[in-house]
């Protein structure tokens, strides 16, 4: 029987030492990829756009998932049973189509028009002569990106507490000052290439760990007798409410407006190897979402109560199976994948808010016409990537909500805004500057409002109601105003290109 006493951290030299390890590879990454990513902002942004279908695959795949797989899935599995699965199931779908059709068309009409981000797109496809489309777009990004890579060092404070009992505080400055140390240095490059090995480690704790806790347990067959006799629900997947599992499966809709995913498929070297990069993306998705799923349940069997866990807390179910179930090396292993997916995650967004501000706002408006020397855009990108992590940082220090929520909400502002105001541009010929306006403004504010209306928070996550008021606004108000002959000629560039 379970004692009710909370699990105890111990530090461990050779869990620790195979961590230092991985962070040593890390910047030796960062390094090898400088004098590369030195060049330019191409570079330093989107690789050159030299990336190999297997860098993309699995760095759009890691880059997406966050802390929020391996920390809030598996302690949503932990609470719920399996019918946490309806929570990766929506972006696995949507980021399959997105890989197969979406990514395509927006590759080629980036690499035509020279974009280097994503305001970057919309400005010329629509014509932004006076900058108002891309000051308002990196508004966005700023105001959601601030608080999605605080929730990253928050998660990073969280795994060095339960993995090797550090206090809350410093682990989120340790966090902060080692994504900085390789993002700051290698750019595009060496956030890709991190990312690749990084999703190798995710894999591997994501499948190892629950094979051998089952095992330990006795087998499946027993583990799920016992989960049964706990609650039916830790054993059934449709133990859930019919709203429940369209928030859950509106996740998905995040996915075509989080920049630091579609900066990957703008950095790909040829747009003809996006279907392979579709099976490899998937194939990664599914093993990571599944593994996530049954540690949470093997979690719940060895500790049936959430007050065994360190603070009493879901979110650090993972590190703490791993510590009592793999050899120390394993376990540094194990820790080293929780910083994957920080660190995958974090580096991206900060390259992302970086070039909305040197490229979209220096760069663009107010050097506007001029020549400005690229070994200097790369120096202020630095520059910015430092505020970027500092400002993070401070608000980190202040983040009191649980990791899965904090992100879920940048992850919902994100996707309302950008995501269906993206979908139409690339798709739809009638789409028209104010529109995109009407589309950002409006998906932004109801998600903000949704989000903090109890009631309606409590009815639906907010991505789903932002989602569709900001197509419907996009939708709407082009109808009724007037295309600009440019940006037609830009839609059939696009449609020529893909065709």
């Amino acid at each position: 029987m379970q004692e009710t006493h909370q699990i105890a951290v111990e530090f461990d030299s050779y869990a620790a030492a195979a961590f230092i390890g991985y962070l040593l590879f890390l910047i030796v990454i960062g390094l090898y990829s400088s004098r590369f990513s030195s060049k330019g902002i191409t570079e330093y942004f989107i690789g050159g756009r030299k990336m190999n279908r297997f860098v993309v695959a699995l760095s759009a795949v890691v880059s997406g998932r966050s802390a929020w797989l391996l920390l809030g899935v598996t302690g949503m599995a932990y609470a719920r049973g399996p019918s946490a699965v309806w929570a990766v199931a929506g972006y696995i779908v949507v980021e399959l189509f997105l890989f197969l059709y979406y990514a395509r068309r927006l590759r080629n009409f980036t690499g035509k028009r020279d974009c280097i981000t994503i305001p970057d797109f919309f400005a010329e496809r629509f014509g932004d002569e006076n900058g108002w489309l891309r000051i308002t777009i990196v508004f966005i990004f700023l105001v959601f990106m601030i608080g999605y890579i605080s929730a990253q060092f928050v998660a990073g404070g969280k795994a060095f507490a339960s993995g090797f009992g550090m206090e809350m505080n410093t682990g989120i400055l340790v966090t902060a000052i080692i994504v900085l140390a390789y993002t700051i240095v290698g750019g595009f490059l060496a956030v890709s290439l991190t990312d690749m090995f990084q999703a190798v480690l995710m894999i591997l704790a994501l499948v190892i760990l629950p094979v051998i806790a089952i095992i330990n347990y006795g087998g499946l067959p027993i583990l799920l007798d016992q989960l049964v006799a706990m609650n039916v629900m830790y054993v059934d997947p449709f133990a859930i409410s019919a709203g429940a599992a369209i928030g859950f499966l509106g996740i998905g809709l995040g996915s075509p407006g989080n920049p630091h995913i579609l900066a990957r498929y703008m950095s790909i070297n040829d747009s003809k190897q996006l279907r392979s990069v579709a099976v490899i993306g998937t194939t990664w998705n599914v093993l990571m979402a599944w593994g996530a799923v049954f540690i949470g349940l093997a979690g719940r069997a060895y500790f049936p109560d959430v007050y065994l866990l360190p603070a009493a807390d879901t979110e650090n179910l993972f590190p703490v199976l791993a510590q009592q179930h793999l050899h120390p090396i394993l376990f540094g292993i194990v820790l080293a994948s929780i910083f994957a997916a920080i660190m995958s995650t974090a580096d991206s967004q900060l390259l992302v808010a970086a070039s909305s501000v040197v490229r979209d706002v220096y760069e663009k408006i107010i050097k506007k016409g001029e020549h400005v020397d690229q070994g200097r855009l790369v120096l202020y990108s630095r520059i910015v990537v430092l505020i970027l992590v500092v400002v993070s940082l401070l608000f980190g220090f202040l983040a009191e909500e649980l990791v899965f929520w904090l992100v879920l909400f940048a992850w919902a502002g994100l996707g309302a805004a950008i995501g269906p105001t993206s979908i139409l541009a690339l798709y739809w010929k009638r789409t028209t500057r104010a529109g995109i306006f009407s589309g950002l403004v409006t998906g932004t504010a109801v998600t903000i409002l949704w989000y903090y209306i109890p009631v309606l928070k409590d009815s639906m996550y907010e991505l789903i109601p932002g989602f569709i008021a900001g197509f419907a606004a996009t939708w709407l108000v082009s109808l009724f105003t007037a295309s600009d002959p440019g940006s037609a000629q830009a839609f059939r560039d696009m449609m020529d290109e893909t065709t």
